[in-house]
């Protein structure tokens, strides 16, 4: 527990022995601490190779808990549905937005579905990975590396920090938002990011008379100790003050209203979350991976209203999101993607919901897509050993599209590996 200390008496001993604590409103900076930032108001993104700079940004939206890709992305023209969903596959099927002939989005989806008849939203059917687990833990650790092998510790999006971009310059160029600590994807320890929860209570516990105190023990101190502490610090400040700027500037152009009050998960901030996120990325504070997440998909039982409650909520805020993005002309270097350790089993269980799956499809939405269904969907009738949809598409697949055609890093380094494409950018990012 962090001591109350009286600004008089305030020493720097007695700081580095209270520890350095931002306040509960939002955590503070996460991994490694680096150069202070020379200036976050620009928005320029400097890879550490080849002198290869882009100013897009990728927006991660995590569906915890197991999306049900069955009534996401619903086969309209399957009767097999029927056989394996008896409760559940009435109204999901007569109720759909039809894309095609044989698929549609979940009838809460409408927002999305207008965004898909402008072009703008790619589905990827089947995605998984070899030999699935069933574990909330496990797979979602898999999602966040990129291993299924579970040999990695590192995430996917915190390798793309430490390897492709100057993160240390910017504590602000990895981001979750809408969090109390860092998710997975961003962890690495070479790389600098920062988890908000509320820009507007981002700072140091204590108010400010602590933040004063430290301004006044910024005054550098010899060693190694001494470094790491000053750099924090300045580091620290830094941030809360480019945040309080990029609240006074920003100006929101779309209802980020809650309109589906949920009660399933405590996590059910992604109104808020995508809001802060629009305003990182509008007022060019340095932001390049952003990281949200969306709970409740662990849908055991009562599924039918539980998640179209959760896909309304979904559409209502990424329709916001990208309303103001639009609206601001920074639509077209943001992508959105999703992303759920698994989907749900293809039978309906005794309890009017569905157990833990494997393969579901991921929306990719925002003016870089090229709009489609891309994969193939599993097949409702071959089914693995375990009762599961088999998976068309590697995950890693998808997060290799993203990393070379429009965040223009190195796939084959972050990843490890190349893997089969899938096209659904409409054109590699420029470097």
């Amino acid at each position: 527990m962090t001591k109350e200390i009286g600004i008089n008496q305030l020493k720097r001993r007695d700081f580095l022995k209270a520890g350095l604590v931002f306040g509960a409103g939002a955590a503070g900076l996460a991994a490694g601490y680096a150069a202070v930032p020379d200036a976050f108001a620009r928005a320029v993104y400097a890879a550490k190779k080849n002198g290869a700079a882009n100013d897009n940004v990728l927006v991660m939206i995590q569906l915890a808990g197991g999306n049900d890709g069955l009534r996401t992305l619903v086969p309209l023209g399957d009767p097999k549905l029927h056989d394996l969903r008896p409760k559940l596959a009435g109204p999901m099927v007569s109720q759909a937005l039809p894309l095609n002939a044989d698929f549609g989005l979940n009838h809460h989806l409408g927002g999305i579905k207008g965004l898909w008849d402008k072009g703008k939203v790619a589905i990827v059917q089947g995605v998984g990975y070899p030999n699935p687990t069933f574990s909330h833990f496990e797979s979602i650790r898999i999602w966040e590396t990129g291993d299924p092998t579970r040999r990695q510790v590192d995430g996917w999006l915190g390798r793309t920090l430490a390897k492709a971009y100057d993160s240390n310059g910017h504590p602000l160029t990895g981001c979750a938002c809408g969090a109390t600590d860092v998710p997975g994807a961003l962890r690495d320890l070479q790389a600098t990011m920062t988890v908000i929860q509320n820009q507007k209570t981002f700072g140091f516990t204590g108010g400010s008379e602590v933040e004063a105190a430290v301004g006044a023990l910024y005054k550098g101190t010899p060693g190694i100790y001494g470094a790491l502490f000053d750099t924090a610090i300045a580091t620290a400040n830094d941030t809360i003050a480019t945040l309080r700027t990029s609240s006074t500037s920003y100006q929101p152009m779309a209802d980020y209203t809650d309109k589906v009050k949920l009660v399933y998960s405590s996590k059910n901030q992604l109104a808020a979350a995508l809001q802060l996120a629009a305003e990182l990325i509008v007022t060019g504070t340095g932001v390049k991976l952003l990281h949200v997440t969306l709970g409740g998909f662990d849908t055991h039982y009562t599924e039918l209203n539980r998640h179209d409650d959760l896909m309304g909520y979904l559409d209502s805020a990424v329709s916001a999101f990208y309303q103001d993005l639009a609206s601001h002309g920074k639509a077209d270097k943001v992508l959105i993607a999703t992303w759920s350790e698994f989907g749900r089993r293809p039978k309906e269980n005794a309890s009017g919901g569905t157990d833990h799956g494997a393969a579901a499809p991921l929306l990719l939405i925002g003016d870089p897509v090229k709009s489609g269904l891309f994969g193939a969907e599993p097949s409702l009738t071959n089914l693995d050993s375990t009762g599961n949809l088999q998976y068309a598409v590697d995950f890693r697949s998808v997060y290799q599209e993203i990393l070379g055609g429009h965040l223009g890093a190195d796939a084959n380094e972050i990843l490890g590996g190349s893997y089969d494409r899938v096209q659904f950018l409409k054109a590699p990012v420029a470097v």
